[in-house]
């Protein structure tokens, strides 16, 4: 059955907090080097928030920020997905202490966990409660303090991560015939538990009652990364009966800039076609497609009715993909 609206993307926004950790910064705490950490991930820098600094605060400033691209009040929102692994507080959800903070007295406002595929995740909720007009517009978010949670003894982890938040914001409109109407075409989420163990956090409420720090096998999730990132564009092109010719904008999640070069290889994609800020922001996890997506657009790159493939893959192991046409 046809879902009576669709979703749109009116505005985007994101915010990253002022203090830089450069790669000789993390040198100087750490056995590693610029070089090393360049060569093997693409990450030249960092964002880290300051002191006293929240998830909600970054989630509030990119929100703000994507309503503002929209030409939107905050009262017009009714539905807050916020994507994020490192909320405030265990409850209740960060998304509640935007709602506040935004004003808003009514609608729903959540958190969603899938780590760093969570912002691809929150999309495909607020897509699915707009269109079946559940919602009339949503603010959908990935915000993390990720260096929160780093063992910065482990350089085969603290390099790669960094802070910051992106928003967009979704209304709903009537669905129609077009071949490729304008909006959220399609999103396509995935998990396979059995893979838990390759990225986690060795820690929670249920099991140590400390916050704990990310643990990684590497090797194996790159292993792993490349095939099913590969596999969910390949379905989310498929679904709307596009190939890979019809991409205008790749928008990946930004975890290692070797992941994305093979991701896109494997897929025959253009590498101008990819939208890369992994070299300033690091991962942020479920804040690095909308900070590369709000990048792509304040830059002019995205422009009305470009076709943009979204994909990530997290912890869980959780991944999964969308198509925008902007």
């Amino acid at each position: 059955m046809n879902a009576p609206f669709r979703a749109v993307i009116r505005g985007s926004g994101s915010y990253l907090p002022k203090r830089v950790v450069t790669n000789a910064e993390l040198a100087k705490r750490v056995d590693t080097s610029d070089q090393w950490i360049v060569e093997r991930t693409g990450i030249r820098r960092r964002h880290v928030a300051a002191e006293g600094e929240l998830t909600s605060h970054l989630a509030l400033e990119a929100a703000k920020r994507a309503l503002a691209a929209a030409g939107m009040n905050a009262e017009a929102v009714d539905l807050i997905v916020l994507a994020t692994t490192t909320p405030d507080q265990t409850f209740p959800a960060t998304a509640t202490r935007v709602q506040a903070a935004l004003g808003i007295g009514r609608g729903a406002a959540f958190d969603v966990q899938a780590v760093c595929s969570g912002f691809v995740y929150a999309l495909g909720v607020a897509n699915n409660f707009l269109a079946l007009g559940q919602h009339e517009t949503a603010l959908v978010i990935g915000a993390e303090t990720f260096t929160r949670i780093l063992d910065w003894n482990d350089r085969g982890t603290c390099v790669l991560f960094g802070d910051g938040a992106g928003a967009v914001v979704l209304t709903r409109e009537p669905a129609n015939s077009e071949r490729l109407p304008r909006g959220v075409l399609s999103t396509h989420i995935h998990s396979d538990g059995r893979l838990y163990d390759l990225l986690y956090v060795d820690g929670g409420p249920s099991s140590t009652m400390s916050t704990g720090r990310v643990r990684m096998h590497g090797p194996e999730v790159y292993k792993h990364a490349v095939v099913k990132l590969a596999e969910t564009v390949r379905e989310a092109l498929a679904a709307n009966g596009l190939t890979v010719a019809d991409v205008d904008w790749f928008v990946p999640h930004q975890a290692n800039k070797r992941i994305i070069d093979s991701t896109a290889k494997k897929l025959g994609l253009a590498p101008e076609k990819v939208i890369l800020t992994i070299e300033d922001h690091a991962n942020t996890s479920a804040a690095s497609i909308p900070l590369a997506l709000d990048a792509g657009v304040a830059d002019g790159r995205i422009k009305e009715g470009d076709i943009l493939v979204l994909e990530a893959m997290g912890g869980g192991l959780s991944w999964g993909s969308a198509v925008v046409r902007w």
